[in-house]
C-alpha cells in the first residue's frame, strides 16, 4: 500500500512538473515576441533575512541547508531560465569587498561555502555549456579559493552558449580604480619605449581594463530584497541599464519575478535604445 501511495505521489509530481514546464514555455514564447535582454545582472540581496525567516544558521546546520545553499540554487534556477529565454550574459553580485568587514566567522563560513559550491558549479555549467568568469580583486581571496576560481574559468573557456560572470571581492569603485591604474601603467610603458607619442589616455583603454570587460553593459539590473540602490555594483556599466527592484528575497526569487522584470524592460526598451544611440553619436 505504501509503495502504491508513493508511486501515485511521484506520478502526480511529474504531471505537475510537466504542466509547470509547459506553462513556462508558453510564457517564454510570448516574451520572445518582444526584445529579449542580452545581459541581466543580479544583486542577490536578502540572504540574511531569508536565513532569519527560515531559522537557518550561517553554516546551514538547521534543517540541513543554509542560506548560502538556497542562494546558490536560486542563481542556478535563474541561469536555467535565462538560458531558456535566450539571455546570453548573466552576472551575479556574489560578494562585495565591503562584506569582508562582517564578523570573521561569517566571512569564513561564506568562503568555505563558496569553495564547496565551486565543485557543484563545475558540474552544472559544463552540462549547460556555460562559460564562467570570476571578476573582482581576486587577490583578496584565499589561495585555495582563487585557485579553484581560476581552474573553473579555464575549464569552461571553450563554452559559449551562455556566459556567467560572478563578481566576488568586487566593488565598482575598486574596479574603476584598477582600470585607471592599469591604463596609466600601460601608457607609461608605451611612452617609455616610444610606442606612443600621445599623452592622453583614451576612454576605450580604461574600459578595456575594467573587470567587467568580459561582458557587454547590462540591459537589466535586478535587485531583490526591496532596496533601490546599486550598492557599489556596476556603476560604470549601468548608465543606460533598466533598474528593477523587487521585494522578494533572493533565495525566494522565481520565474514570475523574472518575467515581470523582462516585461518592464520591454515596455521601456525604446527609451534605453534612444539614450544609447545618443551616447554613441556623441
Amino acid at each position: 500500500m505504501e509503495k502504491e501511495v508513493m508511486s501515485s505521489l511521484k506520478m502526480a509530481g511529474n504531471i505537475l512538473c510537466s504542466a509547470s514546464s509547459f506553462i513556462r514555455k508558453c510564457i517564454f514564447g510570448d516574451l520572445r515576441v518582444g526584445p529579449i535582454p542580452n545581459h541581466i545582472a543580479f544583486i542577490m540581496d536578502g540572504n540574511r533575512r531569508y536565513a532569519k525567516k527560515q531559522k537557518l544558521s550561517h553554516d546551514g546546520a538547521a534543517g540541513g541547508g543554509g542560506r548560502y545553499d538556497a542562494g546558490f540554487w536560486a542563481l542556478m534556477v535563474m541561469l536555467l531560465y535565462c538560458q531558456e529565454l535566450g539571455v546570453k550574459y548573466i552576472t551575479a553580485y556574489a560578494f562585495s569587498i565591503d562584506n569582508f568587514k562582517r564578523k570573521p566567522e561569517e566571512v569564513e563560513s561564506l568562503m568555505a561555502s563558496m569553495l564547496e559550491k565551486f565543485h557543484l558549479l563545475d558540474i552544472l555549467v559544463k552540462r549547460l555549456a556555460v562559460r564562467v568568469h570570476f571578476v573582482g580583486n581576486l587577490e583578496l581571496l584565499s589561495n585555495e579559493l582563487r585557485a579553484s576560481a581560476m581552474e573553473l574559468m579555464e575549464a569552461t573557456a571553450a563554452y559559449s552558449k551562455s556566459v556567467l560572470t560572478i563578481c566576488i571581492a568586487y566593488t565598482s569603485r575598486d574596479e574603476i580604480l584598477h582600470a585607471v591604474r592599469e591604463s596609466c601603467e600601460q601608457k607609461r610603458i608605451d611612452l617609455e619605449f616610444d610606442n606612443d607619442d600621445d599623452n592622453e589616455i583614451k576612454l576605450m583603454k580604461v574600459e578595456k581594463n575594467m573587470y567587467m570587460a568580459v561582458a557587454p553593459d547590462p540591459d537589466i539590473i535586478i535587485r531583490t530584497g526591496g532596496e533601490n540602490r546599486l550598492s557599489n555594483f556596476l556603476l560604470w556599466q549601468s548608465c543606460w541599464s533598466h533598474l528593477h527592484s523587487m521585494w522578494v528575497l533572493w533565495p525566494e526569487i522565481g520565474v514570475w519575478n523574472l518575467v515581470f522584470a523582462i516585461l518592464n524592460f520591454q515596455r521601456n526598451k525604446t527609451y534605453h535604445l534612444e539614450m544609447r544611440k545618443k551616447e554613441k553619436e556623441l
